[in-house]
């Protein structure tokens, strides 16, 4: 198994631990990114190294947890050729990366519990992505990131 970032922010936390262990055990090289304490922190302090480093091809995936998951994903959102998808349960984590391709995986340390954040991320890492008219999609995507990257 390839290598994963994981962050979160002090609400993630707790499930961001669960998580990184859970990749272990799956054989995953796993780059703890923070938070490692509950004391309450900006999200977009831990979310925005890690869509970096995918964006950037540093690391192929990431998982990023908040409280609701949603800043997390509007914030990886912002970088080039990041796909972060939300996910709240097992069938739009295998979607997230068979349509969409995603490379962030974002989940809600409020809103799932261990169990089910475990089923999501290893649905999303055992899908492939299906190419075809998902593949044009994603590059009529990429063309609105060119166009609005140039203003």
């Amino acid at each position: 198994m390839e290598r994963i970032a994981i962050a979160s922010d002090h609400a993630g936390r707790e499930l961001k631990e669960d998580l990184k262990e859970f990749l272990k055990v799956l054989g995953a090289e796993v780059m703890d990114m923070g938070v490692n304490n509950d004391t309450a922190v900006d999200y977009p302090d831990y979310g925005s190294p890690l869509a970096e480093k995918v964006s950037n091809g540093e690391v192929p995936k990431g998982i990023l947890v908040c409280g609701t998951g949603i800043g997390m994903s509007i914030l990886a959102n912002k970088f080039k050729g990041v796909r972060a998808a939300l996910v709240n349960d097992v069938y739009t984590a295998r979607m997230a990366k068979e349509h969409n391709d995603a490379n962030i995986l974002v989940i809600g340390g409020r809103i799932a519990g261990k169990g089910l954040a475990r089923e999501m991320t290893r649905a999303w890492l055992e899908a492939k992505f299906e190419g075809g008219r998902h593949q044009r999609r994603l590059d009529k995507i990429t063309e609105i990131e060119k166009r609005n990257n140039k203003k």
